[in-house]
């Protein structure tokens, strides 16, 4: 059972239905990734194939922008699969709620998220992160406008791009100002979203606002932990992202498992 470390944060008695928050440690997250890592071995079969939903997203995301005008844009279309990554997560979600309530799992439960009575606020909350990841994309293409993009004639090939990114002070000016852009980007998206959709997958009768309100509180009381739980999510996509983003079908559903898990740490059950 999850450690309550200090005082609990109750809400207001006119809406009983709204959770409260503990707060949490370091030691919390090592439990949560754990906890994952357990899920993904009970059943790795299921959850490599859900896995690799994300390594496929990934390569066709590199292989559109390999050339031409989009080029500039492979690294934000990468890093901008993390902002969609809690959607992708859902059935992952699913099948370790079925675990933690010892019932029988299969693959197949992944879509029990569809029949689920929270799909509707599920669907608001998706498309409110397709809205953000369109704005990202467009935030990064304007930033390599007025960047590298102002510098001179567009790269022919990756070779010449990346060699403009990283011998010219317009290429250091993208790296700096676009993560800066990236980073503000995926702290709205955790804030927002860290637990939500378990929330959400967890008690059906809650609405999106209360799910994301619910998240931003979540966040408030512990802003160490869960800023260090975005720098770990961001840093094993990145390791998974290596070799041709196939280290993500596995960092995809152990990061997946292990945020159900986070959650069961930091909402009241």
């Amino acid at each position: 059972m999850p450690r309550v470390w200090a005082a609990r944060y109750p809400v207001s008695i006119e809406n009983h239905a709204v959770p409260a928050i503990r707060r949490i440690g370091v030691r919390d997250l090592r439990e949560a990734l754990a906890a994952g890592l357990a899920d993904f071995l009970a059943a790795p079969t299921q959850l490599l194939f859900l896995g690799v939903i994300y390594p496929l997203v990934g390569l066709a995301a590199a292989r559109a922008a390999w050339g031409g005008p989009l080029m500039p844009l492979l690294w934000p279309l990468v890093a901008g699969l993390s902002l969609v990554g809690p959607v992708a997560a859902l059935g992952l979600y699913e099948i370790s709620r079925r675990r933690e309530r010892g019932l029988p799992v299969s693959w197949l439960n992944a879509f029990d998220v569809l029949r689920s009575p929270a799909i509707g606020a599920i669907a608001v909350l998706a498309v409110m992160l397709l809205a953000i990841f369109v704005a990202w994309l467009a935030a990064a293409q304007a930033v390599y406008a007025m960047t590298l993009g102002a510098a001179g004639p567009p790269p022919a090939t990756m070779a010449e791009f990346l060699a403009r990114v990283f011998t010219t002070g317009a290429g250091w000016r993208l790296i700096l100002i676009g993560n800066g852009v990236g980073f503000l980007f995926a702290a709205l998206v955790l804030s927002l979203t860290v637990i939500s959709f378990p929330l959400l997958l967890d008690r059906p009768y809650l609405g999106p606002v209360t799910a994301m309100r619910t998240s931003l509180r979540a966040v408030a009381v512990n802003p160490v932990p869960m800023a260090l739980w975005g720098l770990i999510v961001a840093g094993l996509l990145f390791l998974g992202c290596l070799p041709l983003f196939v280290g993500l079908a596995v960092v995809m559903p152990v990061l997946g498992h292990a945020t159900w898990h986070l959650y069961r740490r930091v909402v009241e059950h």
